[in-house]
């Protein structure tokens, strides 16, 4: 059995484990004893770990189970949305003192706020990895990272109307934590290196009818609906590595 380690057990990386758990040993950091102490008991390898966005006085000790990961999965923050550049820097290289010279597959979870907003379709090519600083170290130093720009993360207890929302008229780009976790499985059968991906829902209807559908109001199909803002498209992640969306239209994920 392949192992896998996920460093940040959050909510993400937890649904993460929950959905490829059967099938990897799992190997995770969590940033209190208590939840490393819960993780154990059911199974899970976990260890306690934080990266500062400051400079150490010695390296940050490297995680040993690194040495017997065939996969790695990054779920904490990496973008200068969380910290100022010279702040990211020091948070990668406390990771990357962590991570060592990892060799094996290996996955960033970035973020589809990379992109402008602007009225526009977009796809990775707007954006390449080189105007991205948090993206740009990393791949710097680990030349075979998977980049993966998640937009909204959503699913269970994350339903856009538990929030109080803005622009209803304009698109959402929204992905299922369960299709995330199922791009995720493919591109580890694939053994996919160097991959950059935007990875949204392909149906990106307003917000408003998002909201409706999980409030059953039933749609007025009568109007013509102009979706203002930007869409962030998976076109090249459905394209070459043939992925099926298990929740492709962000109205029905509440089901």
């Amino acid at each position: 059995m392949k192992k896998v380690g996920i460093i940040g057990y959050g909510w993400l990386g937890a649904r993460i484990t929950e959905s490829i758990s059967d099938q990897y040993e799992i190997y995770t950091t969590t940033t209190t004893v208590e939840k490393a102490d819960e993780l154990n008991t059911k199974g899970i390898y976990a260890v306690v770990a934080n990266f500062p966005d400051y400079q150490l006085t010695e390296p940050y000790p490297k995680w040993q189970a690194m040495e017997n990961l065939d996969v790695l999965i990054v779920t904490i923050p990496i973008s200068e949305k969380s910290c100022c550049v010279s702040s990211l820097y020091n948070r990668i290289q406390n990771l990357s003192s962590f991570i060592g010279d990892f060799k094996g597959q290996l996955f960033l979870m970035s973020s589809t706020g990379v992109y402008p907003d602007i009225s526009k379709e977009l796809s990775e090519e707007d954006i390449p990895v080189e105007k991205v600083s948090g993206e740009r170290m990393v791949r710097n130093k680990y030349p075979q990272v998977n980049i993966l720009r998640l937009g909204g993360l959503m699913g269970g207890n994350r339903l856009l109307k538990n929030y109080n929302i803005a622009n209803l008229d304009f698109a959402v780009n929204h992905i299922h934590y369960k299709d995330i976790a199922g791009i995720l499985l493919k591109m580890i059968e694939n053994g996919t290196k160097t991959g950059l991906y935007n990875v949204t829902a392909p149906i990106h209807p307003a917000k408003f009818q998002v909201l409706n559908a999980q409030k059953n109001i039933a749609e007025n199909r009568e109007e013509e609906t102009e979706i203002k803002g930007k869409i962030i498209l998976s076109s090249k992640l459905i394209s070459e590595l043939g992925y099926v969306f298990e929740y492709p239209d962000p109205r029905f994920f509440h089901l």
